[in-house]
C-alpha cells in the first residue's frame, strides 16, 4: 500500500467486490438502507463463520486452559453500573456550526493551525465537546418506565466476569484460565465508517483469562504474541500487521497495559484486536456492587485472592476485512488479467469447487457423487455455467484454493483434474484419493 490513490482505489475495489460476489450488502438497501448496517451475503457468511471458527479453534478448542460460555445480550442494568459504562463509556460529540454535521471530536482532523475542522465543509466553527454515551438504550417489559430501562451489550467481556464464579465451581478450572465467547455487540458509534470496519452492530471474539496477579505481566506479553502470530498464520504479512503498546494517557480506566494489534488499512494502521490487562478492576467493581464476592480459594497456600484478567479482544468482521485486503491480488494469467483472492484455505468461504466440463448428462452421476464425497468435510461450490476457463475466474475471484474438474476421460480412469488457485497448476488425482488430497492442502495453508 504505497500511496493514498493506490490505497483509495484497493478500498474500492474490495467494496465492489464485496457486493458484487456476494460477500457483504448495505443492509436493507432497497429502502435506502441505514448508515453503517451491512448484512452478509453468501460468501461473506461463510467467510465470517471460518474467521470465527480459527478463532475458536486456536483459543477454546485446542487449549486445556480455556472454556466457553454464550452471555445474554441483555443484562441487568447493574452489570453496566459496575462496570463504569453508564459513567465513562462515552465520546466526545461536537457539532459544526456551519452544517450542522456531529462528529466524534478525537477523530477530527487538524487544519494547519492545529484546530480541528469538520471534514464536509473544513469549518472549524464548533460546539464545545460533551459526553456522549455510546450504549443502545431499551425496555424490558411492556411499560416504559425508569425500572424497565435495560442496554443492548457494548461488549461481551462483562458476561464473563458476571459468570466468574460459576464457571469456576461447574468447570473445575484454576488460574491461570479463561473465559470465552464470540456475540453480536452494540455501540451507537458518533461517526461509523470505513466500511465494516466500525459499524453500530458487529461481532467480537474475546477471552477473559485469568491469572494470579503476581503473574499478569507475563500472560500479557504471552497473548500479545500469541494472538499477533493468529494473524500471520492465516494469510496476513507481517508488513501488514503492527503491535503497539498503548502510551500511559491512551490506557482505558482499567487496563494497566494494552497492545494493539493494528493492521495497515487503505486510511492508515487501524486496531484489528486489544490486549489489555484489566489488573482485577472488574472482578472488584462486580464484587462491591453484587455483594457477591468474586475470588478464587488456593488451597496450597489456603488463601483468597482476586485474580488479574488479561483479555485479547477482537473483532470478528475488522478481521474478515482484514484478511480480505491482504489477500486481495490481479496478476495475469494466459495474456488475460485476474482477480485472486489469495485466502487462507480455512478462511475461504469455499474449499474446493466442482466443475463438470460439460453439462452432458453422462457426467451428471460422476459429479454427484465426487461432490458428495467431498461436500460432506469441506465447503464446496458447484458450477457449471460457461466456460471452463470462465469458471476458473469467477473461483479464483472469490478465494477458492481448489477447483475439481470432472470431464470425460474421468468416466474412463476415474481420475479428476485438480487446479490450484495460486499456481494454477492442474494434476490429475484419483477420485478415491481426492479428499485426503484436499484436506492436507488445506491443512497446510496451501
Amino acid at each position: 500500500m504505497s500511496n493514498n490513490n493506490e490505497n483509495q482505489e484497493l478500498f474500492e475495489k474490495i467494496v465492489n467486490l464485496a457486493k458484487r460476489r456476494g460477500f457483504v450488502f448495505p443492509s436493507s438497501e432497497i429502502y435506502g438502507g441505514i448508515r453503517s448496517t451491512y448484512d452478509y451475503g453468501p460468501l461473506g457468511t461463510l467467510m465470517l463463520r471460518n474467521v470465527k471458527n480459527a478463532w475458536w479453534k486456536a483459543m477454546v478448542q485446542e487449549r486445556l486452559d480455556v472454556v466457553p460460555i454464550d452471555a445474554a445480550i441483555l443484562t441487568n442494568p447493574k452489570v453496566w453500573e459496575a462496570s463504569g459504562h453508564l459513567a465513562t463509556f462515552t465520546d466526545p460529540l461536537v457539532d459544526c456550526l456551519e452544517c450542522h454535521e456531529r462528529w466524534r471530536e478525537d477523530q477530527l482532523p487538524l487544519n494547519g493551525d492545529e484546530k480541528p475542522f469538520c471534514p464536509n465543509c473544513r469549518s472549524t466553527n464548533m460546539t464545545e465537546a460533551r459526553p456522549f454515551n455510546l450504549m443502545f438504550k431499551t425496555f424490558v417489559g411492556p411499560v416504559e418506565s425508569s425500572s424497565s430501562v435495560a442496554y443492548l451489550r457494548p461488549e461481551t467481556a462483562q458476561g464473563m466476569f458476571v459468570n466468574f464464579t460459576n464457571v469456576l465451581n461447574t468447570s473445575r478450572r484454576k488460574p491461570p484460565f479463561g473465559i470465552a465467547q464470540m456475540g453480536r455487540s452494540f455501540r451507537n458509534e458518533i461517526t461509523p465508517g470505513n466500511f465494516v470496519f466500525r459499524t453500530r452492530e458487529f461481532e467480537q471474539m474475546e477471552m477473559e483469562y485469568f491469572v494470579p496477579p503476581e503473574e499478569a505481566d507475563r500472560w500479557h506479553e504471552y497473548w500479545c504474541k500469541e494472538r499477533y502470530d493468529w494473524y500471520l498464520r492465516f494469510g496476513i504479512n507481517r508488513d501488514l500487521l503492527r503491535l503497539r503498546k498503548h502510551e500511559e494517557e491512551e490506557l482505558s480506566h482499567y487496563s494497566s497495559a494494552t497492545s494493539d494489534i493494528e493492521f495497515l488499512f487503505p486510511w492508515g494502521w487501524g486496531e484489528l484486536e486489544g490486549v489489555a490487562n484489566r489488573t482485577d478492576y472488574d472482578l472488584t467493581a462486580h464484587s462491591n456492587h453484587s455483594g457477591t464476592r468474586l475470588e478464587y480459594f488456593d488451597q496450597n497456600s489456603q488463601t483468597k485472592y482476586t485474580p488479574y484478567v488479561i483479555e485479547p479482544a477482537a473483532g470478528a468482521t475488522r478481521a474478515m476485512m482484514a484478511f480480505l485486503l491482504a489477500a486481495y491480488d490481479e496478476d495475469e494469467v494466459a495474456g488475460e488479467k485476474r482477480i485472486v483472492l489469495r485466502l487462507h484455505p480455512q478462511i475461504a468461504p469455499y474449499q474446493a469447487a466442482v466443475l463438470p466440463l460439460s453439462k452432458k448428462p453422462e457426467l451428471n452421476d460422476l459429479t454427484a457423487d465426487v461432490f458428495s464425497r467431498l461436500s460432506r468435510h469441506f465447503m464446496c461450490d458447484f458450477d457449471d455455467t460457461q466456460s471452463i476457463g470462465r469458471r476458473y475466474r469467477r473461483q479464483d475471484e472469490i478465494g477458492t484454493p481448489l477447483c475439481v474438474t470432472v470431464d470425460f476421460q474421468s468416466l474412463e480412469d476415474n481420475r479428476v483434474t485438480l487446479r490450484d488457485r495460486d499456481t494454477t497448476e492442474q494434476v490429475r488425482v484419483p477420485i478415491e484419493s481426492l479428499g485426503d488430497i484436499i484436506g492436507d492442502k488445506i491443512a497446510e495453508g496451501r
